[in-house]
C-alpha cells in the first residue's frame, strides 16, 4: 500500500475516509460490548484503529481515549522492529500481542492486538485494538500503583511482538503464558479475546472496503487524507508566527521520599514554531528515576504533544473538520535528551507514566498561551488512579479506578468541573457498576468545596471520592496533584492542591502522599481522593458580577479572588 498511480478527487477520498473512520468506530462499540472489565467496558480506556502497510495511523475510533488511539503507530514500529530483530514476518492469520515500554508501546499495561490485513498475499494494512488491562504479573495486584517497581522488569510480563495467533492457529502456549501470569485470567484473557475479535472484525472491513473500490483507489485517498490533515495543521502552525516559547510544570513525584531528587520534579517545555513547522524541545525537564514515573519517550511523551496540539490548533469547535491520521504528525518533531523523564535508559520503570505524560501536555498547552490566548485552560488538576484489590469467594477481584481531575478557566468560560483532562478523556465509572462488582461501597461523592482558582474566569472544580472496603483487602495509587496548586493564568488566581486520607474522621486518620505502593486494607477502612481544582483565567476583578452571584448561590468557593 506503498504507492498508487489512481488520482482521486476530494470527495470520493472522503467517502472512503468516512468508510474508514465508521470501521474503527464500530471496533470501539464491539470491543466494549464484549469486554469484561470496567476500566474498558465503562471508562472506555481502549483504542482502536486501522494503519496502513508502513504502520501510519488512518482512522481512529472516536470512542477511543487518545492516550490508547494517538501510540498505536508506535506500537506497530516496535513490532516491526523487534520482528527485524528475530527475522519474524507477518503472514495472514497472524494475531500480534505487544505492550513493550521500550519498544512503542505506551506501558506495561497498555496491551495492543494487531492483526495484518492481506489481500492476494501482499500486505496492505494493519488492525489494531489496545486496552489497558487490569493485572499483567506485576508485583502487587493491579496494574497502577506500582510505584516501587525497580525497574520495568518488575512491572509485569512483556509481551514483546508475540504471535497469540499464526497462519489462523491460535497459539495455545502463548495464551497459557499469559493466563499463568495474571491474578484474573478470566477477566484479563477475555478483554484480549475481546481485542482480538474487535481487530479482527476491522480487518475484514478493511478488506471489503478494498474489494469495493480498489486497492489503487483506497490507497489514493488515504494518501489524499494525510496530505489534507497535514495541510490543515501546518496553516494553524503559520498563523502562530515564528518564535519560541516556554514554560515549565511540576510533577509530584514521591512526596514522602527522603531525596529531593524524587520530589517536585521539573517538566521543561521550549516550543519552536519556524513557518510551518514546530518543534518541541524538552531539554531541561528532570533526570530519569529509579522508580516508574518515567514516560517512554514514544508511545507517551509523543502522544501527549501530538493530542495537546492538535486540540489546541485544530479544536473541533472552531476548526473545519480534519481527519485524525499520521498526516498531522509530520510538521511536528520532538526530542528529549536521553536519560530524562521524558525519555527513560532501558530498563527504568515507566508503569506509572500517565500523571507525567498529563504534565507534559499542560505544559505544552501553557507554553503557547502567549500566542494562543483563547485556546488554552489555566493550570489543570491532575488525576489520581488507584488499583483496589482482594479476595472474594476464593477468587481474586481487582478493580482500577480513575479518578477525575478538572480544568482551569478558558477564554470566555469556567473550567470544567471534576473530569479527566488532555490526553486522558476516560469516562468516569458509574457508583452503581463499583458496588454490583466488588466489595466496595463508594460512601461519597461530590464536587469538591476546597475552592477553584479565582479568575474572570474561574476554575474547575475537582470531585471527591470515598471508598470503603467491605472485606479484607489492599490498594496502591498512582496519581499527582498534591503538592503544587494548579497555575492561575493572565492574571488568575491559583486553584488548590488535591489530597489522600486514610480513614478520615478517626483516631487513625492520615494523610498519603499521591503516589503510594500497595498496602493492605481491613475491612471497614475508608479512602478519601480528593482531586485537585483548576486555576483561575484573567483578573479575578473582571468577573461578571452575575457570575460571582451564582457561584454563591451554587455554594462554589474560589481562592485568591
Amino acid at each position: 500500500m506503498t504507492t498508487s498511480s489512481a488520482t482521486i478527487d476530494p470527495v470520493s477520498a472522503s467517502v472512503i475516509g468516512g468508510s474508514l473512520s465508521s470501521i474503527a468506530i464500530e471496533m470501539g462499540y464491539r470491543l466494549t460490548r464484549m469486554s469484561y472489565s470496567s476500566i474498558i467496558r465503562e471508562s472506555e480506556d481502549f483504542g482502536c484503529a486501522i494503519c496502513d502497510d508502513q504502520g501510519r495511523q488512518l482512522c481512529v475510533s472516536t470512542q477511543s481515549t487518545p492516550l490508547q488511539s494517538a501510540p498505536i503507530p508506535g506500537y506497530v514500529a516496535g513490532i516491526n522492529r523487534r520482528f527485524a530483530e528475530l527475522g519474524d514476518t507477518w503472514q495472514p492469520g497472524d494475531v500480534v500481542i505487544h505492550n513493550h515500554p521500550y519498544y512503542g508501546s505506551s506501558h506495561q499495561p497498555d496491551v495492543g492486538l494487531v492483526v495484518p490485513v492481506f489481500v492476494e498475499d501482499r500486505l496492505v494494512g494493519f488492525s489494531v485494538t489496545t486496552a489497558h488491562h487490569l493485572d499483567l504479573g506485576a508485583l502487587s495486584p493491579g496494574s497502577c500503583g506500582i510505584v516501587d517497581a525497580g525497574d520495568t522488569f518488575a512491572e509485569g510480563l512483556h509481551l514483546n511482538a508475540v504471535k497469540v495467533q499464526e497462519g489462523g492457529r491460535r497459539v495455545e502456549s502463548a495464551w497459557r503464558i499469559i493466563a499463568d501470569n495474571t491474578r484474573v485470567p478470566r477477566l484479563v484473557v477475555g478483554d484480549l479475546e475481546a481485542q482480538v475479535a474487535a481487530a479482527t472484525f476491522g480487518a475484514e472491513r478493511f478488506r471489503e472496503l478494498i474489494a469495493e473500490h480498489g486497492l489503487d483507489r483506497v490507497v489514493a485517498a488515504s494518501e489524499h487524507l494525510m496530505d489534507h490533515s497535514e495541510r490543515m495543521l501546518r496553516q494553524a502552525i503559520e498563523a502562530i508566527g515564528d518564535g519560541r516559547y516556554e514554560a515549565e510544570g511540576i510533577l509530584d513525584g514521591f512526596l514522602d521520599h527522603p531525596d529531593p531528587g524524587y520530589r517536585d520534579l521539573a517538566i521543561k517545555v521550549a516550543i519552536t514554531v519556524s513557518g510551518s513547522d514546530l518543534h518541541v524541545d524538552l531539554t531541561g525537564t528532570a533526570p530519569q528515576v529509579d522508580l516508574p514515573i518515567n514516560m517512554p519517550f514514544v508511545g507517551t511523551v509523543d502522544a501527549a504533544v501530538y493530542v495537546t496540539l492538535r486540540s489546541l490548533l485544530l479544536d473541533s469547535a472552531t476548526s473545519d473538520p480534519v481527519a485524525t491520521n499520521s498526516g498531522l504528525f509530520r510538521p511536528i518533531t520532538i526530542e528529549a535528551p536521553l536519560g530524562t523523564l521524558a525519555n527513560p535508559r532501558f530498563p527504568a520503570p515507566t508503569i506509572a507514566r500517565f500523571c507525567s505524560g498529563n504534565i507534559v501536555a499542560a505544559t505544552v498547552m501553557r507554553a503557547l498561551a502567549p500566542v494562543l490566548p483563547e485556546a488554552v485552560s489555566a493550570g489543570i488538576g491532575n488525576l489520581k488512579v488507584t488499583a483496589f484489590s482482594g479476595e472474594a469467594d476464593g477468587a481474586a477481584w481487582v478493580y482500577m479506578d480513575i479518578m477525575e481531575g478538572s480544568y482551569g478557566g478558558r477564554f470566555g468560560k469556567d473550567g470544567i468541573d471534576a473530569v479527566d483532562t488532555l490526553y486522558a478523556n476516560t469516562r468516569n465509572n458509574p457508583v452503581e457498576d463499583i458496588e454490583s462488582h466488588y466489595p466496595l461501597r463508594v460512601t461519597r461523592y461530590e464536587l469538591s468545596d476546597r475552592g477553584a482558582g479565582a479568575g474572570r474566569w474561574r476554575g474547575g472544580l475537582g470531585s471527591v471520592r470515598e471508598f470503603e472496603f467491605l472485606a479484607d483487602g489492599g490498594f496502591s495509587m498512582e496519581g499527582d496533584g498534591s503538592s503544587s496548586a494548579p497555575p492561575g493564568l493572565f492574571g488568575g488566581a491559583d486553584g488548590t492542591p488535591g489530597r489522600v486520607v486514610l480513614d478520615p474522621g478517626t483516631d487513625a486518620e492520615r494523610d498519603l502522599p499521591s503516589n503510594s505502593p500497595y498496602r493492605k486494607a481491613a475491612a471497614g477502612t475508608v479512602l478519601r481522593l480528593v482531586g485537585p481544582s483548576g486555576g483561575g483565567y484573567g483578573d479575578p476583578a473582571l468577573r461578571a458580577p452575575e457570575a460571582s452571584a451564582r457561584d454563591d448561590a451554587d455554594g462554589i468557593a474560589v481562592t485568591g479572588g
